[in-house]
């Protein structure tokens, strides 16, 4: 047994447009929960993220809330990057459905995943 799953997303040479869509994303952030049956608990909220000068060319970043943890999205659109987390502690994540949600969604060439089970020492009952 374990606690939950943890999928992250790094997304490459996607739709620059699209990813500079600050109602995309909160569109991505609003209809992800509800797609996969989680409970919203607050947000999403999106806001813009400026260039640090440095590698990071800025984007929108935003995050959603939910019952189970949280979703999160950062998009460099100059870089046509995003990088992406689903943390739930619910067993069972589609993964194929996810990513497929996000490759339509951001105009995404390539990805990459990382599949994380979290939790996997979680107590089965109340220690204290």
């Amino acid at each position: 047994m374990h606690f939950g799953e943890h999928l992250m997303i790094d997304g490459y040479r996607g739709n620059k447009d699209k990813l500079d869509d600050e109602h995309l994303v909160k569109r991505c952030l609003k209809e992800l929960p509800m797609k996969l049956g989680m409970r919203v608990l607050l947000g999403p909220k999106v806001v813009h993220a400026p260039s640090n000068g440095k590698k990071d060319s800025g984007g929108w970043t935003g995050f959603v809330i939910i019952a189970e943890s949280h979703i999160s999205i950062h998009t460099f659109p100059l870089r046509g990057f995003v990088s992406i987390d689903v943390y739930t502690c619910k067993n069972g994540m589609d993964t194929d459905f996810i990513l497929k949600y996000f490759k339509e969604k951001f105009g995404l060439k390539d990805i990459e995943k990382h599949f994380i089970k979290r939790g996997t020492r979680y107590p089965g009952k109340n220690l204290y």
